[in-house]
């Protein structure tokens, strides 16, 4: 059982950064390949970026491509989402997710363990 906590939201204007780190547990780090999602009020879940299991395959969504950038660290048993360009759009709870699986990319049903989620708030 793999547990997840996120870390780093908050509150940044316009055209700044955050980044937000996952920190898991309970699990051998290296067996998952990872995910960040966010949800907006009134808007459906939406996959940001996702990062294989070695961290030599990433993707992002359209959206953010270009702005934000995933990366991990198996070492520290820890998923970051670099988030740059800040828009008032990305304001969302983000989530990281974690889905035992060696192949890359991953269906979202594959990701069976979630964290709590990080308020990302962009002020305009």
């Amino acid at each position: 059982q793999v547990q997840l906590v996120e870390s780093g939201g908050g509150l940044a204007q316009a055209g700044g950064s955050l980044r937000l780190s996952c920190v898991a547990s309970g699990g051998t780090f290296r067996n998952y390949a990872m995910g960040w999602f966010r949800r907006a009020p009134g808007k459906e879940r939406e996959e940001v970026a996702g990062i294989s299991w070695s961290g030599s395959s990433t993707r992002v969504a359209d959206s953010v491509k270009g702005r934000f950038t995933v990366s991990r660290d198996n070492a520290k048993g820890t998923v970051y989402l670099q988030m740059n360009s800040l828009k008032p759009e990305d304001t969302a709870v983000y989530y990281c997710a974690a889905a035992r699986t060696f192949r890359f990319p991953v269906a979202v049903d594959e990701f069976a363990y979630w964290g709590q989620g990080t308020q990302v708030t962009v002020s305009s």
